[in-house]
């Protein structure tokens, strides 16, 4: 299990709530009881500073990421990755936080105490580096990227991460959807806020890239609609008498008939089984998945029944 960050405070600046101490290490505790292996830093995960991050995952399993977050002197903050096993294949982890060209503190203000600094250097070079780095030395089989950064700043990186198969975006709070291929890269959604909890499927038989199963069985059911509509722009086209109908109608079918070749296209795609291929679901986590007692008790002493934040 892995988490893309911006997980363990509500916004940018609640870690002065009275409760946000309580909240933060509750939620890492129970992403190391899940068996979460790691999780990007970023932004609503700083609230606390650094140091409450490296204390409170100092002795746990779940290791928390960062390949551009550095201090002062540009060394990195946490571990840019790292590599696990599953199902028999290596997996590299990289982690990404909001680049940040302006220095911030490492933790919070103390009277007396004299702070560090810390910033996010430019995303795509260090996760590049990285992931190249995890190819060469690490031999992995695929890389994901763990991305605690805005989506749009994502997009506009993404056709340049080479290296790296899947990126797993948090930031935004943008729910679920359907995966996102750029380049030879593809972006998905993890989830948002613990309602939901992404599950991906691959299957590795051979390089290249991944092709997305999903993506072909859309294009099959998108093919049939365009197909219908076609002959009935046909169909309307050949009764029409009226010369300005007839071109319109001319002009769709036209656009209709590209739209069945490139869909017939990915469609087929599928004929000839891929090497690498994925699939994407999730299981929504709603009113009937049972929770825990103990963890729900551990939830109500923070955030009580009634309160505004429960």
């Amino acid at each position: 299990m892995l988490d893309a960050g911006n997980a363990l405070f509500r916004s940018r600046d609640s870690g002065e709530a009275p409760d946000a101490r309580a909240r933060a290490e509750l939620l890492l505790a129970q992403m190391e009881a899940q068996g979460t292996v790691a999780m990007a830093v970023g932004t609503r995960d700083l609230g606390l500073g650094v140091d409450f991050l490296r204390k409170q995952t100092r002795k746990s399993k779940l290791k928390l990421l960062s390949a551009n977050l550095v201090d002062a002197q540009g060394k990195l903050l946490f571990p840019a990755s790292l590599v696990t096993q599953v199902g028999g294949f290596k997996v590299g982890v990289v982690g990404a936080s909001p680049a940040k060209a302006e220095p911030e503190p490492l933790d919070p203000p103390v009277k007396g105490k004299t702070l560090g600094t810390r910033r996010g250097l430019p995303v795509a070079p260090a996760v590049v580096a990285e992931a190249k780095r995890l190819r060469q030395q690490e031999h992995v089989d695929l890389v994901v990227l763990l991305a605690a950064v805005p989506y749009d700043e994502l997009l506009q990186l993404a056709s340049g991460l080479d290296g790296v198969d899947f990126v797993l975006q948090s930031h935004d709070g943008r729910g679920s959807g359907i995966s996102q291929r750029v380049g030879m890269t593809t972006l998905l959604q993890p989830g948002e806020r613990g309602r939901q909890v992404a599950k991906l499927e691959l299957s590795i038989n051979g390089p290249g890239r991944f092709t997305d199963i999903s993506e072909q069985a859309r294009a099959k059911d998108q093919l049939r609609l365009v197909e219908s509509n076609l002959a009935r722009a046909k169909e309307r086209s050949a009764q029409s008498k009226d010369p300005a109908q007839k071109a319109a109608l001319d002009s769709a079918v036209a656009s209709l008939e590209a739209r069945r070749t490139a869909l017939r296209k990915t469609a087929s795609e599928g004929a000839t089984p891929a090497p690498r291929t994925h699939l994407l679901s999730y299981i929504q986590l709603g009113p009937d998945v049972p929770g825990d007692p103990a963890v729900q008790k551990a939830v109500e002493r923070i955030e009580p029944p009634g309160s505004s934040a429960h």
